[in-house]
């Protein structure tokens, strides 16, 4: 064996009760697992480490992550790797960097600036999904990345691609693209596709688009990921859509981040699980993610209405610039409820500025928009106009309308998943980018009992590991890939805070990629076994 991990408490991710173990890895699996009262000698390596009681449980697999260009740029990802995350899936809400030609690509990194930067120090020397998976794969000199990864066709690129953005129906001969591409990402490897339909130019798609979208994701045996129409007003309306959506199309659901904000909804919770349940009942498939926290992040031009998005990031800057259409954005944010901010008028005190590209900027970051607006004596709008076009709408927020008792009883579901949906950009980023899976372990089922510790490793292994159809990961099984995480059951904690969002978690000692320690004793080390994790042929 090159590995053996004496005394472990194996939480082997099926949710059964844990048990002591000597695991031990060969060829980066799990080749034998010895259980504490087994016949029989103890296996030996060329390696072993006592694991004196840590607990041995599957590495976790990040159901939404937005590190399409952090893997890329940063080998040490330790905002994932010291977490326990070993793999994480990306192209989420509708919006990433692959397929595109020229025009697309540039309209994309204006337009998700504010979630990864402006991409000025990445070389795109891919255009499809396959190019960018395979640039994952040799990335740094041929190393690989920091943690695997899988994608998703985002939807949103797709009809930036065939389509543009044009508030309209598409054409049967630009349907017909959308379709050609998305069938092209799933036969390179894609696990499925994702929508931001609050977000430009994929909220101009209608029901009848993505269901054509979503049977060919259906036929290549991927899952349909959207960021539905509306986590506000109109929220269990919108999941519903989703629900009907794909179950016409015969294809997987699972809903991005599934919570239920703002004051309409608080206390809601209920009648979402409801309605999954019901359909559950009848035979869908389902699944979700959701971190855990109350605060959202987004960037402030999300919350534009989609209008005023029409036609690209140029034209929104264009819209903000002339006074009267300035008015009318305004009005519909403030007074209507712009469809960007979930159909809720926007109240300026709960949307904290994280981090602006501009460095002139940096004095709105830890402040909301009303607490700026008082201390310079001027109208939120006005603050927030000023950001939106001096930074070129790559301003990133916190939005602080969530409920906990919503957040509590979504993480218990039957289907449920986590996921950060982590954005590393900015000055003072969400928390969750660096702390959601110990916070699950040690605030949400430590400390509160929400979730036992074997019900909660199970949501963050097994569970998205079924959904990915990964075979061989998400659980210790003798065969399976060793990817696996050695954590503190009474120590694990995020070190993440809204004040130290980069602070790492504590009681992680070690995390293994392919039987590889990325994290040892704490520290990262210089290994990148992380590679594209491609949807099965």
């Amino acid at each position: 064996m090159d590995l053996v991990i004496r005394d472990a408490r194996v939480i082997d991710g099926s949710a059964a009760p844990s048990y002591r173990a000597d695991v031990a890895v060969a060829g980066g699996r799990v080749a034998k697992i010895h259980r504490e009262d087994s016949p029989g000698p103890r296996p030996s390596g060329a390696r072993t480490l006592d694991a004196g009681g840590l607990a041995l449980a599957p590495g976790f697999i990040d159901m939404h992550a937005h590190s399409d260009l952090a893997l890329l740029r940063d080998p040490d990802h330790s905002a994932k790797a010291a977490q326990g995350v070993t793999l994480e899936v990306l192209g989420q809400d509708g919006l990433s960097y692959a397929p595109v030609d020229d025009r697309t690509l540039a309209e994309v990194r204006r337009s998700i600036a504010g979630w990864n930067g402006d991409g000025a120090d990445i070389d795109f020397d891919w255009r499809t999904v396959g190019g960018y998976l395979d640039r994952l794969d040799r990335n740094f000199g041929g190393r690989g990345i920091a943690v695997n990864a899988a994608y998703l066709i985002p939807q949103g690129t797709v009809r930036m691609y065939a389509v543009g953005w044009e508030d309209r129906p598409a054409t049967a001969a630009e349907l017909d693209r959308m379709r050609r591409l998305v069938a092209e990402g799933m036969r390179e490897g894609a696990v499925g596709m994702s929508s931001g339909l609050t977000y430009t130019p994929g909220m101009y798609a209608d029901d009848a688009e993505l269901t054509e979208l979503c049977r060919v994701v259906a036929a290549h045996g991927g899952y349909y990921c959207p960021h539905h129409r509306s986590y506000g007003a109109g929220a269990l309306e919108a999941y519903g859509e989703m629900v009907r959506l794909t179950r016409s199309a015969g294809c997987s659901l699972h809903l991005a981040h599934a919570t239920m904000n703002f004051g309409v909804n608080e206390g809601r919770a209920p009648e979402l699980l409801a309605l999954l349940d019901d359909a559950l009942d009848a035979g869908a498939d389902i699944s979700l993610d959701t971190y855990p926290y109350t605060p959202g992040c987004t960037t402030l031009a999300a919350m534009l209405p989609g209008w005023a998005s029409e036609g690209g990031p140029r034209a929104v800057l264009d819209r903000l610039a002339d006074p009267d259409t300035a008015a009318r954005v305004r009005h519909d944010l403030e007074v209507t409820g712009s469809d960007g901010c979930h159909g809720v008028p926007i109240e300026w005190d709960t949307i904290e500025i994280s981090g602006t590209g501009e460095p002139g900027l940096a004095a709105y970051v830890g402040l909301t928009v009303a607490e700026s607006a008082e201390r310079r004596g001027e109208e939120p709008w006005t603050i927030a106009r000023r950001l939106l076009v001096e930074d070129r709408l790559g301003t990133t927020i916190l939005q602080h309308v969530g409920h906990e008792e919503n957040v509590r009883q979504i993480m218990r579901h039957r289907v449920h998943t986590g996921g950060s949906d982590g954005i590393l950009q900015g000055d003072k980023p969400h928390p969750r980018a660096y702390g959601t899976f110990p916070h699950y372990l040690g605030r949400y089922a430590r400390e509160l009992g929400v979730l036992s510790l074997e019900e909660c490793v199970a949501h963050l292994t097994a569970r998205p590991a079924a959904r990915l159809r990964l075979p061989d990961r998400g659980l210790v099984r003798e065969g399976y890939r060793a990817d696996l995480v050695l954590f503190d059951p009474d120590t694990v904690a995020a070190g993440s805070t809204f004040d130290e969002p980069r602070a790492l978690p504590t009681g992680i000692p070690h995390v293994l990629i392919d039987g590889r320690f990325v994290i040892e004793d704490g520290r990262r080390t210089q290994v990148l076994a992380g590679r594209s994790v491609r949807r099965a042929a």
